[in-house]
């Protein structure tokens, strides 16, 4: 072996063992700052709905839910894997718990609207919604609906969703919505035109991820505006960085690196604690239009306080989505003023 060659194997050797205990000093950091829900509440009696829980922390969320004796909904859209998760959560299911699976495909209106009706019709009352269900890349095509297909899965048909059960869950109140949003939230912005096909079309993945989370966000904060006073809070959450499949869509080389380097952080038991906290703390009763994280509140990205922002980017949604006379809910003092 040549003097250089031996340097450079030398350099190599040190510089992989300096990652290694990078990456592994990072992952205890990690580890000890993750949040954990604390509450031991039973939910007895109470029903869940869980969109996007075959998978991931969709799935934790629901198994801890049936764990605590909650009549569990989840809605999915591939029904294999909704089955196989069906009986995941019923073999852990405890007290009184039952569980059923709900067929919902966010990015078709009509599987919105028809899966909303279904739980209007067959359940009595619906004490949490959780709207999971998200991917990080699902491409720029048009939908059926004429919406740009990554907007609709993300936003779209989540804000259509939480609409058609509002009165379900005000007559259920106290009653609880949540949004599983991200931090990419903080680092984008949104302007009501951007949510058109036609301009939504030009921007790459990343940045309609990053929309779609401030959109949740923005949703959020405006749904609990409009239903102050009515028993049902609204907030949203960051579950962290997770060991999940929401890159499955990515090109496989990339798919790969990226479980690779998720890998060093949360498991997803560890990234349904938020989720978890939101669902079931006592503490939390009453407490609406918050941002968390790792069951913490925090402050929320910049534009996620433009009021004005979130009234426009409702009310062009209300249209994008075709929202009819009858499917608007009512609220207790009516839409917020759209002021900054």
């Amino acid at each position: 072996m040549s003097v250089l060659a031996f340097v450079l194997a030398l350099f190599l050797r040190r510089w992989v063992l300096l990652v290694v205990t990078a990456a592994a000093a990072y992952r205890l950091w990690y580890k000890l700052t993750t949040g954990v829900c604390t509450s031991t509440r039973r939910l007895d009696g109470k029903t869940v709905l869980i969109t996007g829980a075959n998978t991931g922390i969709g799935l934790e969320t629901a198994r801890q839910m049936a764990r605590r004796g909650a009549r569990v909904l989840i809605a999915c859209r591939d029904a294999e894997r909704g089955q196989r998760a069906l009986a995941k959560i019923r073999a852990e299911a405890t007290g009184g718990a039952t569980v059923a699976l709900l067929a919902l495909d966010l990015s078709d209106l009509q599987s919105v609207r028809a899966c909303a009706a279904e739980v209007r019709a067959t359940e009595p009352r619906l004490d949490v919604l959780i709207n999971n269900a998200g991917a990080a890349v699902i491409g720029g095509d048009k939908t059926a609906d004429g919406l740009h297909r990554g907007l609709q899965v993300n936003h779209f048909g989540p804000f259509l969703f939480t609409l058609l059960l509002i009165e379900l869950l005000k007559k259920s109140a106290p009653s609880r919505i949540i949004f599983v949003s991200s931090l990419a939230h903080e680092f984008s912005k949104l302007s009501a035109e951007e949510l058109d096909h036609e301009v939504a079309k030009n921007l790459n993945d990343a940045s309609i991820y990053g929309k779609t989370k401030l959109a949740n966000v923005l949703v959020s904060n405006e749904l609990a505006r409009q239903l102050n006073g009515t028993g049902v809070t609204v907030n949203c959450l960051h579950p962290g960085v997770v060991q999940t499949d929401i890159l499955r869509n990515f090109p496989y080389g990339f798919n790969k690196l990226g479980h690779f380097i998720f890998g060093f952080f949360k498991s997803v038991e560890e990234g349904a604690q938020t989720s978890i906290h939101l669902a079931v703390s006592e503490e939390l009763e009453g407490v609406t239009g918050k941002y968390f994280s790792d069951c913490r509140e925090r402050r929320m990205g910049r534009a996620a306080y433009d009021r004005g922002l979130a009234r426009a980017v409702w009310e062009k949604s209300e249209r994008l989505v075709l929202l009819r006379d009858g499917e608007r809910p009512t609220f207790a003092e009516g839409p917020a003023p759209a002021s900054s």
